[in-house]
């Protein structure tokens, strides 16, 4: 893929355009070993090595992180509290949760610059599975579970569509959503009269929170990761 290097060199965060024309002029980079003082200089960066101050630079097309994510961050690109991107390390142009976590749920968040695959993961026709872990405030009853399972209201404008409920012990669950609404999960058990104490998301698709990583960690999608969740998924009929 052509691409200039300077625009390269900022979308990786090595800093202003401007910062980076003075690397170039400095002669602190380098295309497959040969100092470059052009700066509109291109490369292929398929096939060619691009260099600052000797260190090779990490180019992809696209970025893939599964986070563990934890409370008290917000899932945005920009605010003034915490949030998500203020725990990866890597400053890369178009960082984005794809999805949002309430402030107050924690585990998988995937951090991407794929719109693309982010739009299929979240669009409501493809119907991707999200499983939580749910620790209620009373025990689950029969008839609680059984509500939800079939499809709860939990307004005059809020229908759920059926989900799954895994018991784990007496008030705690896995949950498994196809949706993807506002306080989903919580407003769920809330409309049953239950309260949800602590929610934590741990699978998206094929992805599954990597149980290595503590709340605040994070790493790159492995290419079998990566590839399951670029799996096409059959668009369903939307109900009626």
């Amino acid at each position: 893929m052509k691409i200039r290097v300077d625009k390269l060199l900022a979308n990786l965060g090595y800093g202003t355009r401007n910062e980076i024309h003075k690397l170039i002029r400095q002669g602190a980079v380098t295309i497959d070993g040969e100092i470059i003082r052009n700066i509109s200089a291109h490369t292929d960066a398929d096939v060619q090595t691009v260099c600052v101050y000797d260190e090779p630079v990490d180019y992809r097309e696209e970025y893939y992180f599964m986070l563990n994510k934890p409370a008290g961050y917000l899932s945005v690109t920009e605010s003034d509290e915490p949030n998500v991107l203020d725990l990866i390390a890597e400053k890369i142009k178009g960082l984005f949760p794809c999805g949002r976590l309430d402030k107050d749920t924690e585990g998988l968040l995937l951090i991407t610059t794929d719109g693309k695959l982010a739009h299929e993961l979240l669009s409501p026709k493809y119907r991707i599975e999200k499983e939580y872990e749910a620790v209620l405030r009373d025990p689950l009853k029969a008839e609680q579970k059984q509500k939800i399972e079939a499809g709860i209201r939990y307004d005059s404008e809020t229908v759920y569509r059926p989900c799954v409920i895994r018991e784990l012990s007496e008030n705690t669950v896995r949950v498994i959503v196809t949706e993807g609404k506002y306080h989903e999960v919580k407003n769920m058990f809330s409309a049953a009269g239950n309260e949800v104490m602590h929610l934590k998301r741990i699978r998206m698709k094929d992805l599954i929170l990597d149980g290595s990583l503590a709340p605040g960690e994070y790493r790159e999608l492995t290419e079998e990761e990566i590839e399951a969740l670029r799996r096409p998924s059959p668009v369903l009929k939307q109900e009626v």
